[in-house]
């Protein structure tokens, strides 16, 4: 099989983009599959595997595979790319669109080279993350039984249809997030797994963030992770309502107006490349 795909990334975080609204509608990459093309030696290499199809209630369904080959709910910087894809291609020809995804129908807006998307409402309780151990809202709390030689701070717990553990630290740089965004992710209190971003607080409108992405470890950027640090720096006091999120690769701008409205994410996606790969 000669696979066609584009190459896209969002503020660093990378992707491989695979159009299979047409002949490919009915093909599912398996996970030796998603994981062959994500490599960065063997394959084409990104963090994560994006494959559009055809949706009966949006402009397209967006699937989302990481580089260990497990399939999750939601991508931040992914959506964006998909959009722009979609504008510039000619597919969906309207800045408004409306792109299915496993946790449910998300709305970008492209303006120019940036994409504005609504990103609905966080999920709080710790029975929507979902989380352990825990009742109502987690700010702020202490993760039991992580073995490691930096101590570890409280966190605050953020779904944005994927779960997001959130911890804020003086000194984001000194984080040695290789080896300790592990231990995060697998702890037994998240049954999904879960996202760890830690956090440094600038300014009340403004964070640097860092990030260990579930299935795909260390990347530049995490869109929904943005979202998520900017929601629980509300939650717990330390950010305003809207916040310019500081990552590796880039800027986001993330805006929660108030409790009742959906979170927004601002920000830029781009083509790299264009090619064809054998399976």
């Amino acid at each position: 099989m000669n696979l066609s795909f584009t190459k896209m990334h969002g503020c660093g975080n990378d992707f491989v983009v695979i159009n299979a609204l047409g002949t490919l509608k009915d093909w599912r990459p398996t996970a030796q599959q998603a994981s062959f093309l994500l490599d960065r030696h063997f394959g084409v290499g990104g963090d994560q595997l994006l494959v559009l199809y055809p949706s009966g209630a949006a402009d397209a369904r967006m699937a989302i595979f990481n580089a260990d080959g497990s399939e999750v709910e939601m991508c931040g910087n992914g959506i964006r790319c998909c959009a722009l894809y979609l504008h510039r291609r000619g597919i969906v020809t309207r800045s408004a669109q409306a792109i299915e995804t496993p946790a449910g129908i998300i709305r970008p807006v492209i303006e120019g080279d940036r994409v504005r998307v609504n990103m609905g409402p966080p999920r709080l309780d710790a029975a929507d993350i979902p989380v352990t151990g825990f009742t109502g809202r987690v700010i702020d709390a202490l993760l039991p039984g992580v073995a490691s030689a930096y101590p570890l701070p409280a966190m605050t717990c953020v779904s944005m249809g994927n779960p997001h553990a959130v911890f804020f630290v003086d000194d984001v740089a000194a984080v040695p997030l290789a080896q300790i965004g592990p231990l995060v992710e697998r702890h037994a209190a998240f049954p999904r797994r879960t996202n760890a971003e830690f956090a440094q607080v600038v300014s009340r409108d403004r964070v640097r963030m860092r990030v260990w992405e579930r299935g795909s470890g260390v990347t530049l950027a995490c869109g929904t992770g943005a979202c998520g640090t900017v929601v629980a720096g509300i939650v717990s006091g330390r950010l305003d309502r809207a916040a310019s999120v500081q990552l590796d690769g880039g800027e986001l701008h993330i805006a929660w107006p108030d409790e009742q409205s959906p979170v927004w994410m601002t920000g830029p996606a781009a083509d790299v490349f264009d090619g064809a790969i054998a399976l």
